[in-house]
């Protein structure tokens, strides 16, 4: 049966935090005492499903604040809750993505999320068991992906037993588009063998330029999925700026560093100038698709992870590889 979506956000229903969070669990009003809440606490522990958190909200159940079950067994028992309770409470939607909640969880340091919908009441709450559970489904759902699954929802549950029929269909496409991808890069470098008998040399660095564009692409790539994941309406633009800005940097810097060594242990010299320009280039386009590539994907309503996979390595390497060999061609024939 195919899985219900958010028309709004495209967001699977089985993804959404709807679906993950649990509805039994302490809150009280902020008129209530300290005494009064650890009485209830003590006769209802039972019923509920989490007991991290106590949280306050008004008559009409709109969350207006937070206690951790830590704090309350210290305070003076005829303290007024409203007085003692955290006004500064995180929060998420029932149709935010589920990995929100969790990285939520994580960059504060909290131990479950509330739920509330757009009057800010209080609907439920995602604990720390479940968001457990959602980092691990996460993160082997994101490495199957990167790996060339296709169709992962739920792999991550279902991998090891599943037929060897649909096993095989899961893995085949993504590999037959690397499979499509390597011989473009073989005719790519066989487009440039001129350039390779002039300078052998340079074949033996074509390892290394593919590498740090990967590496480096994977690191911008990831860390700005996830700040999607946290904060999906942050300012793409300022966000872009700050990563083009280091990318530049660091492009800087490994270009000198390949230069250097270059000149110091390969001849000729002008091989030092070819790897630095080369990485300087390919290492600003790598951060260039790691940025463009999900925010494009974003775009078109597909979940961005799908960009971490072998999509966007190819498009890397082959990116690489041609700018490397061209800018030699170039560099050779001035």
């Amino acid at each position: 049966m195919k899985q219900e979506k958010n028309k709004k956000n495209n967001i699977p229903k089985h993804r959404q935090v709807i679906s993950r969070m649990v509805t039994k669990f302490p809150k009280v009003l902020e008129s209530d005492r300290v005494e009064s809440v650890i009485k209830m606490l003590t006769e209802k522990s039972k019923d509920f499903e989490t007991i991290n958190y106590i949280y306050v909200v008004d008559g009409e159940d709109i969350l207006i604040g937070v206690v951790s079950i830590k704090e309350l067994f210290s305070l003076p028992k005829n303290q007024l809750i409203g007085e003692i309770m955290n006004k500064s409470t995180l929060f998420v939607h029932p149709n935010s993505h589920q990995e929100m909640a969790a990285m939520l969880a994580i960059k504060y340091n909290i131990k479950s999320v509330p739920v509330v919908d757009k009057e800010k009441k209080l609907l439920g709450v995602v604990p720390s068991d479940v968001i457990l559970n959602i980092l691990h489904e996460e993160h082997i759902e994101d490495a199957l992906m990167a790996g060339g699954f296709t169709g992962v929802k739920g792999i991550a549950k279902d991998l090891i037993t599943v037929s060897n029929r649909i096993y095989f269909k899961k893995r085949l496409p993504w590999l037959i588009f690397g499979l499509a991808g390597g011989l473009l890069a073989a005719f790519i470098v066989g487009f440039f063998e001129d350039t390779l008998e002039e300078l052998l040399a340079l074949a033996a660095f074509v390892p290394a330029i593919v590498y740090m564009a990967d590496a480096v692409g994977v690191q911008t790539q990831t860390i700005f999925i996830r700040s999607l994941a946290i904060e999906p309406s942050f300012d793409f633009k300022k966000y872009a700026i700050r990563e083009i800005l280091v990318g530049i940097s660091l492009s800087a810097v490994l270009g000198i560093i390949i230069s250097i060594i270059s000149f110091i242990w390969w001849e000729p010299a002008i091989l030092g100038v070819i790897l630095g320009f080369s990485f300087f280039i390919t290492i600003i386009l790598a951060v260039l698709i790691a940025l463009f590539l999900p925010w494009l994907f974003l775009k078109l309503k597909i979940d961005p992870a799908i960009a971490s996979g072998p999509f966007a390595t190819i498009i890397r390497d082959l990116a690489s590889v041609f700018i490397y060999l061209s800018t030699a061609t170039i560099i050779l024939g001035l």
